[in-house]
């Protein structure tokens, strides 16, 4: 018989996680007004809202942890990242910062200013929350097919190449900085970009004279979809194709607490040295000296450690088909999701599940707090509240999708626990018509209102 998958690690450590009562929860989720960012997390059973330096550091990177050079000029740790980011990505020029907002921060510094239009796949929280603090405007350039969770499609994070030149011809050439292309895009699923499309999009830049900034905090996944599900790169390695993936880059920014499997850290890599030169002056000025940037020492080694697993195909795998099991566990259930299942998390689509609610209740945050309360799960919405206001008319903007996203940390949870997920969102399911009515909000921030939002029930 063919022998069954099994995880390519073994596990040295663990962690006490406790369970509670749902009474417990309804008043923890109460005092936290209804926002799951604002629970402890002592208070969380499985904890799905970010896969966002969650994950488990491996033994490799835990020594590397321990050799860290933490002088502030001209650590080793720094040229260990920099030969990383070298070989793996291509970058000849890089600046450490802590995270990927400083990263977006940083670089948008120099390339964003008023009146700009920056195109892209559904660009994310921050980027966009970076794109309109400068009172640019993001313009979502994303297939059409991204915006229906029931058409299976390969690379739904593609870009429509019509949309982006559209965009071209209608704002001049020099308010557009730069087009961003999220790998994998996050907010239509965690879907991946395809290689040709990565070509095509790079080539339509060239042609109108824009640069390509890619968004990689999950580029890795990005390349192992690439290598299972596009035509000539079967027999490719991971690393093998993110270098391809990289010759269409311009620039690129990098949460490396996703596909680098680190608590904190980011950077951004250039292939321009004038543009890395003045961006140099805000990293400087936003994070510290350019060979620190915000890290320690031991984060950088252990960065760089991760950057190679993070892009070997055994974890990979492990990786993507933990969260396809979680997505199939929930399809057997009748529960609609995103399909193809995405790379880092499965998102669950809240209009189909909830279809009974108005778009004005908030929908995908709803469930979000109706799954807490059923099993003291906790996923974050990417929906209405995270879409936030429009900052001309600040009237709510409602999405084409309302997804609650199931975000899995990398090697920190076990199948057991994906089928315990997967119950408690069957159990709100099978009591979906009792769900009448959703939350309002109180009191919000000016710009990416969800983190800090303070709702209510209706």
């Amino acid at each position: 018989m063919q022998l069954p998958y099994a995880e390519p690690f073994r596990i040295k450590m663990v962690e006490t996680i406790k369970r509670s009562t749902r009474e417990e929860r309804e008043q923890w989720i109460k005092d936290a007004k209804y926002n799951l960012f604002n629970l402890k997390s002592e208070q969380v059973f499985v904890d799905l809202l970010t896969d966002s330096g969650t994950g488990a550091m491996s033994d490799k990177q835990w020594s590397e942890m321990m050799i860290g050079d933490e002088s502030y000029a001209g650590a080793s740790s720094f040229y260990k990242m920099k030969d990383a980011i070298k070989n793996i990505l291509g970058f000849d020029y890089f600046l450490p910062t802590h995270q990927g907002r400083a990263a977006e921060n940083v670089l948008f510094s120099v390339l964003v200013k008023e009146g700009d239009i920056v195109p892209g796949n559904s660009h994310f929280d921050t980027t966009k929350g970076h794109i309109e603090y400068r009172k640019a405007t993001a313009v979502d350039c994303t297939i059409d097919e991204a915006f229906d969770t029931t058409i299976q499609h390969d690379f739904k994070g593609n870009i429509n190449l019509e949309k982006l030149e559209k965009t071209f011809n209608d704002y001049p050439m020099a308010k557009i900085p730069m087009v961003i292309v999220t790998v994998t895009c996050n907010s239509s699923g965690g879907q991946p970009v395809s290689m040709q499309n990565i070509k095509d999009v790079h080539a339509l830049c060239k042609k109108y004279g824009t640069l390509v900034m890619f968004d990689s905090a999950r580029f890795a996944e990005n390349a192992y979809f690439i290598k299972k599900r596009e035509a000539g790169y079967a027999d490719k390695s991971i690393k093998e194709i993110v270098k391809e993936m990289y010759t269409y880059a311009d620039a690129m920014t990098m949460s490396s607490k996703k596909d680098a499997i680190v608590n904190m850290g980011g950077f951004i890599g250039f292939k321009d040295e004038d543009l890395y030169k003045q961006a140099s002056v805000f990293g400087i000025i936003f994070e510290g000296f350019v060979t620190y940037g915000g890290m320690s020492g031991r984060d950088m080694n252990a960065l760089a450690q991760g950057l190679d697993e993070g892009t070997e195909f055994p974890f990979l795998e492990s990786r993507v088909e933990q969260v396809a099991y979680l997505g199939n566990k929930l399809k057997e259930y009748g529960v609609p999701v995103q399909e193809p299942f995405g790379g880092h998390a499965i998102f669950v689509d809240a209009k189909r599940f909830l279809p009974h609610l108005p778009k004005e209740n908030f929908v995908a945050q709803t469930l979000a707090v109706e799954l807490y309360l059923e099993g003291g799960v906790r996923g974050v919405e990417i929906g209405a509240i995270l879409a936030d206001r429009d900052p001309v008319t600040r009237e709510n903007r409602y999405p084409a999708l309302e997804l609650l996203r199931l975000a899995i940390p990398r090697r920190t949870y076990t199948n057991n626990h994906m089928d315990y997920i997967a119950a408690s969102l069957k159990n709100v399911f099978d009591r979906k018509e009792g769900i009448t009515s959703g939350v309002k909000i109180l009191k919000e921030a000016p710009i990416m209102r969800h983190f800090t939002v303070e709702l209510d029930r209706l």
